[in-house]
């Protein structure tokens, strides 16, 4: 592919937008980074500012249909939303595409791609880990790692790159294909950025539907969406499953996690696993299907996972006050997450719960909330929305910050109990992203802690 002269349109500015501009410079083409952001923030940027050095130019505050019109080719970053725009120049034969899809082109090695509503980011840094630690010379690409376009200069076909990829970057992917496909779960969410749920599983959808012949899918057999795809997909499946035995993959029985892919065995005991949540053992079974396929051996792959300590804002223990447990599951963006992280608790469950609104039904959590929790603690723009769906149900608390948040639950725990933050929600109406949300609920936990301890 030749880049040199040609004028292209990068939208969006953030990490992928500056990894793709800068591999596009380096090739002499002529770059054009479109941003909603007005220039005076952008250019505070240090990589932002060598970029313009280098040649770029910036059109900011908002994108104008002629510099699209103009381009030859428009690439775009993940979390762009659906442009009519763009839908229409490409429908007239304009080459749009994600940063995946440029990358793909210029990628030797073998691509594990992983997508799901919830699990993406465990499953993939788990899944780098048990291929590096085999012996695999693996890389951590996507949403989580670094961009896959950095990885282009370097490639070889030894490579391995594991791929979180969301429905952001899968919406407008042609040629991208992957040799392993893993879907975990399908349940609404972004639904503020699809048109509709169909669209959105849509783009799921495509990971698996684009795959060759050859190429292996694992699904998961207890998500009935997910499981469709198995009659539709002509290569090899791999299924995992924590309610019933699988043909072959990897299943949970008598509290054991077993493999099937010869002769069925026995894995891993569910005591030994660190991780919260029989969501994680789905994520741990994706993974290590993901280091067979691959070859690496039974025992390596039992010690990645033991000693994998999970990662930050994912049903993280912050700590414990006289006896009060505070978690931290800040990533629990949406109301399966919300469902997920309520179920890895038996009960003694108070709650805080809130943020910016996806679009999702927040009816949906009271049989857990009714199972598991105490109380529940309302916070942010989603607030009167949750009062509305949980009314009467449960005793609710609405509070302005998350210091309150963090004060008032802990006003209402009896030791035993657990505080979750687990919101349901985005961050955008307070903080930057969910994790600026998870570190000052852990600092805000840590003061109350040392506030406590000294009186």
């Amino acid at each position: 592919m030749e880049f040199k002269n040609k004028q292209i349109v990068v939208v969006g500015l953030g990490r992928t937008g500056k990894a793709v501009s800068r591999f596009l410079l380096q090739r002499q083409a002529k770059v054009i980074a479109s941003e909603k952001k007005p220039r005076e923030e952008l250019i505070q940027d240090k990589e932002i500012k060598i970029l313009l050095q280098d040649g770029l130019v910036i059109e900011a505050g908002g994108h104008r249909k002629k510099t699209f019109e103009q381009a030859d080719m428009i690439i775009i970053s993940p979390g762009v939303p659906p442009l009519p725009e763009l839908e229409n120049l490409k429908a007239k034969g304009k080459q749009v595409m994600p940063e995946i899809e440029l990358a793909y082109q210029f990628c030797k090695g073998k691509i594990v791609g992983i997508t799901g509503s919830n699990g993406k980011s465990t499953t993939a840094t788990l899944t780098h880990k048990i291929l590096k630690e085999g012996g695999l010379r693996a890389f951590l690409a996507g949403n989580i790692g670094f961009p896959l376009i950095n990885f282009v200069d370097s490639a070889t076909p030894e490579d391995v790159y594991v791929v979180e990829l969301s429905s952001f970057q899968l919406t407008y992917i042609e040629k991208f294909k992957v040799d392993v496909a893993v879907l975990l779960n399908i349940t609404p969410d972004h639904l503020d950025w699809h048109p509709s749920y169909e669209h959105y599983q849509e783009a799921k959808f495509k990971l698996v539907l684009s795959q060759d012949e050859k190429a292996l899918t694992i699904l998961n057999q207890d998500d009935p969406v997910v499981w469709s795809l198995q009659s539709q997909k002509k290569g090899e499946v791999l299924a995992f499953s924590l309610t019933q035995e699988v043909k072959k993959g990897m299943y949970l029985k008598d509290n054991w996690l077993h493999v099937n892919l010869e002769h069925p065995q026995k894995f891993l005991n569910r005591q030994e696993i660190p991780l919260l949540g029989s969501h994680n053992l789905e994520n741990i079974m994706a993974s290590a299907l993901v280091g067979y396929y691959f070859g690496v051996d039974t025992s390596s792959i039992r010690n990645s996972i033991l000693t994998f300590p999970g990662l930050e804002h994912r049903l993280e223990k912050v700590t414990s006050i006289k006896g009060i447990t505070f978690f931290n599951d800040s990533k629990a963006t949406n109301i399966d997450a919300t469902l997920k992280s309520l179920r890895s608790f038996a009960d003694n469950i108070i709650l805080i719960l809130g943020g910016r609104d996806k679009g999702g039904d927040f009816r949906q959590l009271i049989p857990e909330i009714k199972r598991r929790v105490k109380a529940v603690i309302l916070l942010g723009e989603a607030k009167d929305k949750i009062h509305q769906g949980l009314q009467g149900i449960i005793p609710l608390y609405p509070v302005s910050t998350l210091n309150q948040a963090v004060e008032t639950s802990y006003s209402l725990a009896s030791p035993g109990d657990n505080i979750l933050l687990a919101p349901g929600c985005t961050s955008f109406d307070m903080f930057q992203n969910f994790e600026e949300r998870g570190q000052k609920f852990k600092e805000a936990v840590l003061t109350l802690k040392e506030k406590v301890e000294t009186k």
